[in-house]
């Protein structure tokens, strides 16, 4: 990320306190910082102030900069020119590499077979004339590490098309209304280039819209919610979302997109991946067993895949001259008993009336004062 290290704020009145003014100060290197990164410039000279101000300084009027293309910022694009930043890329896997249970995969080909038959059913029997826009809306959901974007990088290499993946963090935008637009220019780029689009975090856009809004911030998800709604509805291709949270999901979306739920693996498919992620030239000694390494249970291919990587180096650094079966168990119970002491002390245990109470207090007083900094 581009920064601005000799970034000067000046100007700010004395009267203000020094706790509004860093909040000032602070957003506006942010800010700056931010234009920077998606524009790849270097350097830049921003002035802050009215219009008349800036032009006896020698800054060009505003109407004067809006006439020139190389002038215009993000905001400014056109729906196309937006979605040119986007651009898709080769799938990293193949079908072949998915480790799943049968039920996930014969709902994966049967996705496959439903893109590869689109142009029979719609054009060849006439349902082009019911639905002028058929897509392919797929919703991954699952517990993190089982698989979800292997899995669509799979699909994408089955269907010998490119992958554009998205993310929330991309969408989002810190500009209100631009949300939207990088909503509208992410449905065009993958349309345009023929890709699979994969949208990871899809919570985060699909989750239940708000009611009674009255923050901009919170005006600007509904916004982008409302127009992903519409491009989904208008999209001729196949979409992937990818989400842990399911059960966040807002109804209007729920519908509109056939779920395939990607449970944790069960022994004959742990058993598959530590295979595939045991390497021939790895040193093993006699005693490392796959069906033995099988039967640690309720651990993800991630789970696995780290736990393998943790095991070698620590053998490295011991300067053992090959693994045991220990090493490997160690390890994985390791990653695993570190995985559940997390969930068990953020997820299990439930608020009390009290601490609720608590936190709905502080955060009315963190509103309130938020409130209070934006007047002044």
């Amino acid at each position: 990320m581009n920064k601005a290290p000799s970034l000067v704020i000046d100007g700010i009145p004395v009267q203000v306190s020094e706790t509004v003014a860093a909040v000032c100060r602070s957003r506006l290197v942010n800010a700056v910082n931010k234009l920077l990164d998606e524009t790849n410039l270097e350097d830049i000279q921003i002035t802050v102030g009215t219009q008349s101000a800036n032009q006896k300084n020698g800054q060009k009027s505003e109407e004067g900069s809006k006439d020139a293309p190389e002038n215009k910022s993000n905001y400014d694009l056109s729906p196309e020119d937006r979605a040119k930043k986007y651009k898709p890329t080769q799938p990293l896997f193949t079908f072949e590499q998915l480790v799943i249970t049968k039920e996930v995969e014969e709902d994966l080909l049967l996705a496959v077979d439903l893109i590869e038959l689109e142009s029979k059913v719609f054009d060849d029997w006439g349902l082009r004339q019911i639905e002028p826009f058929p897509r392919t809306a797929l919703n991954f959901h699952g517990k993190p590490g089982t698989g979800k974007t292997l899995a669509a990088h799979a699909i994408a290499s089955k269907i010998n098309r490119p992958i554009l993946v998205a993310s929330y963090a991309q969408i989002e935008s810190m500009y209100h209304g631009e949300g939207p637009k990088n909503v509208e220019a992410i449905f065009m780029a993958a349309e345009r280039e023929n890709s699979l689009l994969f949208i990871d975090e899809a919570d985060s856009l699909l989750s239940k819209r708000l009611t009674n809004v009255n923050q901009g911030s919170e005006q600007a998800i509904n916004s982008m919610r409302s127009q992903l709604l519409i491009c989904l509805e208008r999209f001729r291709g196949v979409v992937i979302f990818s989400t842990n949270l399911v059960q966040n999901y807002d109804k209007a979306f729920e519908t509109r997109v056939r779920h395939v739920n990607f449970p944790m693996p069960d022994e004959i498919c742990r058993q598959q991946i530590w295979a595939k992620h045991l390497p021939d030239k790895m040193p093993k000694a006699e005693n490392v067993s796959l069906a033995e390494l099988a039967k640690v249970d309720d651990v993800c291919g991630r789970d696995i895949k780290n736990a393998v990587i943790d095991a070698a180096m620590r053998a490295a650094r011991q300067g053992k001259n090959q693994l045991d079966l220990t090493d490997f168990i160690n390890s994985i119970e390791a990653i695993k008993k570190a995985r559940i002491n997390v969930s068990s002390e953020d997820e299990s245990r439930s608020l009390t009336p009290e601490e609720k109470k608590e936190i709905g207090k502080k955060i009315k007083e963190a509103i309130a004062k938020e409130e209070n900094t934006d007047e002044k």
